[in-house]
């Protein structure tokens, strides 16, 4: 598995990540056995991130990847995230301190390595999200003090929202992580592209990031499932997923990710999935990109795709040429 150094945290993550999320939803909904099955073999395969949240399974992610860890004896990177409540507002720096203590619990950990706001970044005023001023005058201190005691090593975004505040607060040294969705329906995070391509409001975010140490993380590799050009869920799946950055509805990126089927038939991957995971593995900016499982046989699917390597200029224009770029 090739490694990255992780921005400049002095980390070294493993290029392909291990999400823990609903979608996939194997560390939620999963067998015990089978969630030990799945860490393991992705142990093996040389993975050394794993991602998580309480807003996954209301805390059985965190719950469950603890137990698995614990029941392997190993101690991976691990980061988990927070997500403001209706409730939290005007005590944010109490909420999110609470927060981790409640995830260290679920998790059995006295620290994490990546502590990452889980809310989009928005102006002041929007119903949901995270403002400025709440940024600066509560979360950022609260932050700073969490890493002073030491329960969390870095801190991070998940880099939603309105584009102008992301690169603010990415260029502003508080963060040493940003997730960031990127995919071959939603590409232009890491690099400008023709206007017409799905997601190009986001302008070069990662590319910005890197650019200022931030390590990238790279989220909704497939998105959600819809790159695999499938629109029947797995079992363990979540049963429908709401895109994120791309288009309005999953049937219409499974729609889009056919579009790509020619590249299968030419032999330059096994599946549109092997597919979608080379493309986002294959940009220098990025740290980790994550990929969530539904079964064993999906994590297999994703370690294959990040032997195989990153994918050639001529199949990246290819790709971009078939979605109409």
């Amino acid at each position: 598995m090739q490694m990255r150094e992780f921005g400049r945290t002095g980390m070294r993550f493993s290029l392909l990540g291990y999400g823990a999320g609903a979608v996939g939803g194997l560390m939620v909904r999963g067998s015990a056995a089978e969630r030990e099955a799945s860490i393991g073999r992705a142990l093996e395969a040389g993975i050394t991130y794993f991602d998580t949240a309480p807003a996954y399974g209301n805390g059985l992610s965190e719950t469950h990847l603890g137990q698995a860890l614990r029941a392997l004896k190993v101690t991976p990177f691990v980061g988990t995230k927070f997500r403001i409540a209706p409730a939290d507002r005007g005590r944010l720096g109490a909420a999110l301190a609470e927060g981790l203590e409640a995830s260290l619990k679920r998790l059995g950990r006295d620290s994490v390595d990546l502590f990452q706001l889980h809310d989009p970044l928005t102006p002041a005023g929007a119903v949901q999200g995270i403002s400025q001023a709440e940024l600066e005058a509560e979360l950022m201190p609260a932050m700073a003090r969490l890493r002073e005691q030491g329960k969390v090593r870095f801190a991070g975004i998940t880099a939603l929202g309105e584009t102008a505040m992301l690169k603010r607060v990415v260029a502003s040294g508080a963060f040493q992580s940003a997730q960031i969705p990127y995919n071959l329906l939603n590409p232009t995070a890491l690099s400008p592209m023709p206007q017409g391509l799905p997601g190009h409001e986001f302008g070069g975010l990662a590319a910005h990031a890197a650019a200022h140490g931030v390590g990238v993380i790279g989220i909704r590799i497939i998105a959600g499932g819809a790159l695999s050009g499938e629109v029947e869920r797995h079992p363990t799946a979540m049963p429908s997923v709401a895109p994120i950055a791309s288009a309005g509805s999953y049937e219409a990126d499974v729609a889009a990710a056919r579009r790509l089927a020619p590249l299968v038939a030419e032999g330059v991957a096994a599946s549109l999935a092997e597919l979608a995971i080379r493309f986002a593995l294959t940009p220098a900016e990025m740290g980790t990109a994550l990929i969530g499982t539904a079964s064993q046989a999906q994590l297999e699917v994703a370690i294959a795709a990040a032997e195989k390597g990153p994918l050639s200029a001529e199949v990246m224009a290819r790709a971009r040429a078939l979605l109409g770029g």
